[in-house]
């Protein structure tokens, strides 16, 4: 009868709530490693989009740099045929016109392709975004969710 008396005014319960309040602790420590592990592997995966990024960018950089030297060689083949022809309007029709065309050529043809290369490399790199969005906004939702653990 006793037991009935028990199990009627809820002493099991008490008992088992009793259990909740002892393993209370050892979930908050559980809930404390996983958030640790959490933000460990965000910051690994942020680690690794930012090198992706930057090695993107440092490809850009190369190739527009790569661009700009050759726009910068047709400059100055075109600096020098521009001499020449002028030089050999002074003298007369000779030989000498037939090197300057050679050079105002040769110097067009390089600044036009080299000017397409680097401007097609800084609209690129323009467009590139070295901050890594994704996992920033993980971040944010990790965040907003940890204050809504905590507040709860």
């Amino acid at each position: 009868m006793a037991e009935l008396e028990r199990s009627a005014t809820g002493a099991a319960p008490a008992l088992k709530h009793h259990a909740d309040l002892e393993s209370l602790p050892a979930l908050f420590g559980r809930l404390g490693d996983d958030v640790v592990k959490l933000l460990d592997t965000k910051i690994s995966l942020l680690r690794v989009e930012l090198r992706e990024e930057i090695a993107a960018y440092v490809r850009g950089l190369v190739l527009f740099a790569f661009g700009a030297c050759i726009a910068l060689i047709g400059v100055v083949l075109l600096s020098t045929a521009l001499a020449f022809f002028i030089s050999s309007m002074f003298t007369g029709i000779e030989p000498p016109n037939h090197y300057a065309l050679g050079f105002l050529l040769t110097g067009a043809l390089l600044a036009i392709i080299g000017g397409g290369i680097a401007l097609t490399m800084k609209r690129r790199l323009a467009a590139q975004s070295v901050v890594p969005r994704q996992s920033l906004e993980e971040l944010r939702k990790d965040k907003q969710w940890l204050k809504r653990e905590i507040q709860s």
